[in-house]
């Protein structure tokens, strides 16, 4: 009888330590995958932000809460995805600290990328710091690049200009320009295209006339453009974001400048671009980084739904390559089984994943598959027209004059 007791005993104890060891062992009970998001929702940066990389992380997420969220393995279900988004004013002082309250004080599982090449430059460290995965999404600091060993959680996704401006000195050659006239941002998009562009085209045999660089925030370029003009260069390159785009395009046209090449980074990809001065209107004109429905089927099939979902079309540089990253960044995590951020970094550099522009990998923690780096406007369309196999369509030169500026 006491044996029996004790057989009794025993067998309660070994199930109540089997069933401790269990729920030490098990993942604490998770219902949602919060991600944390410091972007620039209002500010000099805030018209770029929803047209370029915003709307297409919303639309990420909304795919993938459709579907009940990411599959991890560890807690044995989907789980969807919490955006908690902080406005930093366009201020690269208050992202950082956002980006600190939001790993720190919200304690995030997965972070989203800032918007603008320098917030990119200053982010890097800080998720770094907090074993934090960063996907640098929308900016592609050169200097970042070169500075990857010191920062494995970081993994860029962009082009800059260490892959533009190489790009189109290739296509100035082959149009036979022969001179160039410079205006750039003082901030880090702006010097560092100009700094590349400075050894790129002259190798290429394109003469730089002049560079001269403006505030953030410029508004009136009349005064530039009439320099540009009367210095005679074949080529006008502007390294600027949207906010400087639109009204440098619409008093160029004002001032009858029509170099035979005009050419912007961020700005003329946006379809709105098109639709602010009509399809005519910037006929010919030139700007960085360029995919469209000819791609790949994916990026038709990407085409077509974001423009039904966000009532206009994608721009045509860096949508595709975001809308990539993150079907690549799930399909790690998922892989990984784990929100720890160490075990899904170590699948992001080894793994490749099928997206919407192909196959998609992280080589060296920088993505190198680019559908094409220069672009232009042709009757509304968006071409690639870089030298080699990419190119969708051959180059209009010179460019075609301005058409009459739409009536307001």
């Amino acid at each position: 009888m006491k044996r029996h007791k004790l057989l009794s005993v025993l067998a309660v104890t070994v199930a109540l330590l089997l069933s401790f060891a269990l729920t030490v062992d098990a993942a604490p009970a998770k219902d949602k995958i919060r991600v944390g998001w410091v972007t620039s929702l209002s500010g000099v940066n805030a018209p770029g932000v929803m047209d370029t990389s915003g709307n297409v992380y919303k639309m990420w997420v909304e795919e993938v809460n459709a579907k009940g969220g990411l599959m991890i393995k560890e807690y044995g279900k989907r789980l969807p995805l919490d955006v908690t988004m902080y406005d930093d004013k366009s201020d690269v002082g208050t992202m950082t600290k956002l980006l600190e309250k939001t790993i720190v004080e919200d304690k995030v599982d997965l972070l989203f990328s800032p918007w603008d090449t320098a917030f990119l430059f200053a982010s890097a460290p800080i998720a770094n710091k907090h074993k934090m995965v960063l996907m640098g999404g929308s900016g592609g600091a050169v200097k970042l690049k070169k500075m990857m060993p010191k920062y494995p959680y970081y993994f860029q996704v962009l082009n800059g200009g260490d892959d533009h401006m190489p790009a189109l000195a290739d296509v100035l050659a082959e149009l036979g320009v022969k001179s160039a006239y410079i205006a750039y941002i003082q901030d880090l998009h702006g010097l560092e295209y100009n700094e590349v562009a400075q050894k790129a085209l002259p190798k290429k045999g394109v003469k730089i006339l002049a560079a001269k660089s403006f505030p953030l925030d410029q508004q009136d370029f009349t005064p530039l453009l009439k320099e540009a003009k009367a210095s005679g260069a074949d080529a006008f390159l502007a390294f600027l974001y949207p906010q400087n785009a639109f009204p440098a395009t619409g008093q160029a046209m004002e001032v009858g400048y029509n170099p035979k090449v005009f050419y912007m980074t961020v700005g003329p990809c946006l379809s709105g671009y098109r639709d602010a001065f009509t399809a005519k209107g910037i006929d010919g004109v030139m700007g960085a980084g360029a995919w469209n429905v000819k791609t790949s089927a994916g990026a038709k099939d990407f085409f077509e739904r974001y423009t039904k979902r966000w009532g206009k079309e994608p721009e045509g540089w860096g949508t595709l390559m975001y809308y990539s990253s993150l079907q690549f960044f799930g399909q790690a995590i998922e892989a990984a089984g784990t929100l720890n951020q160490t075990k899904i970094k170590e699948v992001m550099e080894t793994k490749t994943f099928p997206t919407a522009l192909g196959d998609f990998s992280f080589p060296k923690h920088i993505f190198q598959n680019f559908p094409g780096l220069v672009g232009q406007w042709q009757n509304g369309n968006w071409e690639v027209i870089d030298v080699g196999a990419k190119r969708t369509a051959k180059p209009i030169y010179p460019k075609p004059e301005w058409a009459p500026p739409p009536k307001k």
